[in-house]
C-alpha cells in the first residue's frame, strides 16, 4: 500500500489521498499516458512554458480515498469489456450546412485541363496529382456554375460575370 495517491508532475512532492490537486484543462495533458497532476497552481504554471499551450487553465480536483484508488487499480488489471446498448429510439440524423446544389443533366466531360492542374500542384506544393481528381473537381466546377447562373438570372442578366462566382 502506498502512503500517497500520486506525485506532482513538476516538483515530485507526494499528493495525499483526499487532498486537493490540479489538472491542466488541455486534453493532451489529461491523457492516461501523460497523466499530469500538480500539487499547486504554481507547479501547474511551471509546465506551461514547456507545453506551449495557447489557452489553458488549472482545474481543481480532489484525490480519491485510498479504498477507491485500490479498487480502481484492481479493476484496471481486468480486461475491460465494452458493452454497447441498443438505443430504444434511433436518433434522427441532423445534417448541418447547406444542401449541395443539384447539377442538371448535361454533358459530363471533364472541364479541367489535366496538364495545367498537375503542373500547378507540382510547382506549388511538390506533389503529384491522380487522374481520379479530374472527375470530382469537374463536378465541383459544375456546382459553382449552377450557383453563378442562378445569381445572374436573379439579377436579370443573360451573361454570367465574375462577380456571380
Amino acid at each position: 500500500m502506498t502512503a500517497a495517491w500520486k506525485r506532482c508532475s513538476t516538483c515530485k512532492k507526494d499528493i495525499a489521498f483526499e487532498a486537493t490537486y490540479y489538472l491542466c484543462n488541455v486534453s493532451t495533458c489529461r491523457k492516461k499516458r501523460t497523466g499530469f497532476v500538480f500539487c499547486s497552481v504554481d507547479c501547474w504554471e511551471a509546465h506551461l512554458p514547456m507545453m506551449r499551450h495557447r489557452e489553458a487553465w488549472a482545474e481543481e480536483e480532489k484525490a480519491p480515498t485510498q479504498a477507491q484508488w485500490e479498487k480502481e487499480q484492481a479493476d484496471g488489471d481486468k480486461p475491460k469489456r465494452r458493452v454497447v446498448a441498443e438505443p430504444k429510439d434511433k436518433p434522427k440524423r441532423r445534417v448541418v450546412g447547406a444542401k449541395p446544389t443539384p447539377v442538371p443533366d448535361g454533358p459530363r466531360e471533364v472541364l479541367i485541363i489535366a496538364s495545367r492542374l498537375k503542373h500547378f500542384i507540382r510547382e506549388t506544393w511538390g506533389m503529384n496529382t491522380s487522374d481520379g481528381v479530374l472527375e470530382p473537381l469537374s463536378e465541383e466546377v459544375r456546382r459553382l456554375c449552377v450557383k453563378a447562373v442562378e445569381k445572374a438570372k436573379e439579377d436579370g442578366r443573360k451573361t454570367v460575370l465574375d462577380r456571380d462566382f
